[in-house]
Order: structure tokens, then sequence, then C-alpha cells
């Protein structure tokens, strides 16, 4: 599980709480992110995605969905609040109570993380860089599939384990399977 001491978590987590109105995540080597709320624009673009999601999850029932508000302890000691996520009831129900009231300790099986539009192209490309990294540490931690979208070069890059990074130019639509069956993303209302 996490790395860090119980009493660092529960100071993480009275600070989240005593700062309820930010969005804030946590790196694996304790350094705490807070970021801004998303733009308008990228918050419609952030519920299509987990309309779609959250619609699949019902049909499926196979798992539970999460939106962008969902802080989870992945087991580097990392607290990261993807976009849109799923997990497997399976994984989730073997979970305690306290613990899914709290950042679970868990990794989600699927993420996506939208990339928004920012002013600066220094500044963009830094933020894809970490958007990357970020990727990466869900699959490292545990996530059979993760999706970055990076809306201004309409590319979307899926992340598997032991697998390269691959990239979809311009998808018109993004399929979850395997790992996601029937789990289709139509990109017209997320472009």
């Amino acid at each position: 599980m996490s790395s860090y001491p119980n009493y660092l978590c529960e100071q993480f987590y009275e600070f989240c709480q005593a700062n309820g109105d930010l969005r804030i995540e946590r790196t694996a080597n304790g350094e705490v992110i807070i970021m801004p709320p998303a733009f308008s624009d990228t918050g419609n673009r952030n519920f299509n995605i987990a309309a779609q999601l959250g619609y699949w999850t019902e049909q499926d029932g196979t798992g539970i969905g999460f939106d962008s508000s969902t802080g989870f302890t992945l087991p580097n000691g990392a607290m990261r609040s993807p976009d849109a996520s799923w997990i497997e009831l399976e994984r989730w129900n073997a979970l305690t109570d306290s613990q899914k009231a709290s950042f679970a300790p868990i990794c989600p099986s699927f993420v996506i993380e939208l990339r928004s539009l920012s002013v600066g192209v220094a500044r963009r490309r830094h933020r894809l860089i970490k958007l990357q990294e970020k990727m990466q540490e869900y699959i490292d931690n545990g996530a059979s599939l993760g999706w970055l979208i990076d809306r201004q070069n309409r590319k979307v890059y899926i992340y598997r384990p032991n697998r390269e990074v691959e990239i979809l130019d311009n998808p018109e639509a993004v399929s979850g399977n395997p790992e996601l069956p029937g789990f289709i993303l139509r990109m017209s209302k997320i472009w």
C-alpha cells in the first residue's frame, strides 16, 4: 500500500477537507499539487466523457464509474484524481466502507485524462509531458487501460501494461476492448 506514514496521510486528508473547493493531488514523493478548476469548455468535455462512461457502466454492470472529483490513493502513495475512471465491482467491493469513504486505496482499472486547452506553447508542452507521466503512473500502479485525450492535437494516447503507447490521430471513436468490452467513446462531443 501507501509508502506514507499514517499521520501524513491523515494530514493530507484533513488539508483536503479544509479546502474542499480546491482540486488537489499529491505525487508519490509528497508534492501537493493544487489545480485550478476546469475551464467551462473543458468541464463540458469532461461531462460528456463521464456521461458516456456512465451509460456503458450501467449497461455493463460489472464495475463502478467515477467522475473527476474523485481521489484515489495509489499503491505508490500518490493521491490522484483522473477525469473519469472505472473499477471492477469485485475489486471495489473488496474495500472496507471506511476505505471507500476516503481517498480509496486503489488504482482504478481504467482512467481517462483530458488535456485542457491552455495558453502558451511552453506551458502546453510541459502539461502534456506531466499528463504522460501521470498516465504511466496509473499503469505502473495497476491500471489495465488508460486514455490521454489531447484535444489540441486531436490525438488519443492509449496506455496498457507492458506495451508501447498507442497513438490514434483524430479518431471518430475509441474502443475499450478488450479491457472494457463494448465501451466506445464517441469523440464528436469531446473534440
